[in-house]
């Protein structure tokens, strides 16, 4: 079950070209990417110069069997797992999205959102192109295609050159290359792996490790890589641009093995709890996250606090995706079923609960009221980034204010509204120091937190985006 509490990122990606097992190989890729994206998951393969494809809606084992594997014959696949974020979650709007033009084949798996793209619809359109989804990677891929009567490389420069907003494509062709296209502001992650010789292209470094698969590298920012015959061929057409990597990938979207930048997220996040504790300690019995979002903050916090560490609520990992809402009645019913508290832990004591992030709140209200009856003395609340205030328009699921607490009630208030003794946020500073990069100032869009957004809605880029050697 997907709690609606949670910010949800749009999507994974895999590729890998020219091998083998290509779609078993591809099959497990998405398996370790699971949490990006639960909607849906397809595989595309390319083989005799073209490109065939399954997915549907679910996860990764309900979509597809031994069978659906066995019939993905094809030495390139690319997969994709999805959230949607632009198009309705329907089975129309899975992806990889695979099109047919001038007797060749072209597939697409996209991770991200085009802020741009209901303008260069609306242009397609009047010229008398027709769409068959409601997805900006149908748009891409329209781009792509118009330009191609330039070439392969010079089509991926002029596409990447009309698109804008954060995007992570990976491309195959029905000749078997493998494409792997980055934003020029570096929004949404790719790596390049290899495997035995064989490329691999994934949302996340967690993918090659399941694979045992060696990291070669991270995609540049508007980097374009073009993979075929074992050979990795690299394009670099955009203009130099601030890198913007979303910061909320290390709070909350990427698994805790993966690794950006050099820094594993697992350290990244314990560190954000260590600085958490030092920014806001309070005296209490323990320290305990909502599992599994705060635990890696919660050893963070309690080993700089000194406050015992404890698991005092214990999660059911077999709630099913598609769990039925229960009567009225029991309307936080499946709130209580995900989480169960230790009562003979909890019960008369002071404790300290970590949040990755609060979004609406209403389920952590909903918890906290929980404790209370259950006769928890006091419960503060430390929250490991700063306040969501803004919307996200570059891929994830809060696209208004409306949506986000913190953006209508201050602290006090907001400390109020869940029933808390105490409430602090991790501060920006207190984040981008935790992250252990080298200028984190000029390295992520922390847009949803300070408001000041690095690509400009209507396309155009904001002033503060383009490299500046005075800033």
């Amino acid at each position: 079950m997907n709690d609606s509490e949670r910010p949800r990122d749009a999507c994974g990606v895999f590729g890998i070209c020219e091998h083998p097992e290509a779609a078993k190989l591809t099959y497990f890729g998405l398996y370790a990417l699971q949490h990006r994206g639960q909607e849906s998951a397809g595989i595309a393969v390319a083989r005799e110069k073209t490109i065939t494809a399954h997915k549907g809606m679910g996860l990764v084992p309900e979509v597809f069997d031994m069978n659906h594997l066995e019939q993905l014959q094809g030495g390139s696949a690319i997969g994709h797992v999805r959230y949607s974020t632009t198009g309705s979650s329907i089975l129309s709007n899975a992806q990889p999205f695979v099109v047919h033009h001038g007797g060749k084949s072209y597939g697409v798996a996209h991770n991200g959102n085009l802020v741009n793209a209901h303008i260069l619809k609306k242009e397609f359109e009047e010229k008398g192109s027709i769409f068959q989804t409601t997805m900006d990677s149908e748009v891409a891929l329209h781009v792509f295609i118009k330009n191609l009567k330039f070439g392969l490389d010079q089509a991926l420069i002029n596409m990447v050159a009309s698109l804008e907003g954060a995007y992570s494509f990976v491309l195959l062709t029905g000749k078997g290359e493998l494409i792997g296209i980055k934003d020029p502001n570096g929004f949404r992650p790719l790596c390049l792996g290899k495997l035995n010789g064989y490329y691999i292209l994934a949302s996340e470094t967690c993918a090659l490790d399941l694979l045992q698969a060696e990291l070669v590298r991270e995609l540049d920012p508007g980097e374009i890589v073009v993979i075929h015959k074992n050979k990795v061929r690299s394009i670099k057409p955009a203009k130099a641009r601030r890198r913007t990597f979303c910061i909320f990938e290390h709070i909350y979207f990427a698994r805790p093995d993966s690794t950006f930048f050099g820094k594993n997220v697992y350290q990244t996040r314990k560190a954000n709890g260590s600085q958490l504790a030092r920014e806001a300690h309070v005296d209490a019995d323990l320290v305990m996250p909502f599992p599994d979002s705060g635990n890696y903050a919660a050893i963070g916090y309690s080993e700089t606090s000194g406050i015992p560490f404890e698991m005092g609520m214990i999660r059911n990992h077999y709630v099913g995706r598609t769990f039925i809402q229960p009567t009225q009645s029991m309307r936080d019913f499946s709130a209580r079923v995900k989480l169960n508290p230790v009562k003979e832990l909890l019960a008369g004591k002071e404790i300290i609960i970590i949040e990755d992030s609060i979004i609406r709140g209403t389920t952590a209200r909903t918890r906290v009221k929980a404790l209370r009856e259950l006769g928890v003395k006091q419960v503060h609340m430390r929250i490991a980034c700063p306040p969501h205030r803004f919307p996200c328009h570059y891929g994830i699921d809060f696209s208004t204010r409306g949506e986000l607490i913190a953006a209508t009630k201050t602290t006090e208030e907001l400390r109020d509204f869940l029933g808390l003794d105490s409430l602090h946020y991790l501060s920006i500073e207190g984040l981008l120091s935790s992250t252990g990069i080298e200028d984190p100032e000029k390295n992520f869009c922390k847009a949803c937190f300070d408001g000041r957004y690095p690509v400009d809605f209507d396309g155009s880029l904001s002033k503060d985006c383009l490299e500046n050697p005075d800033d």
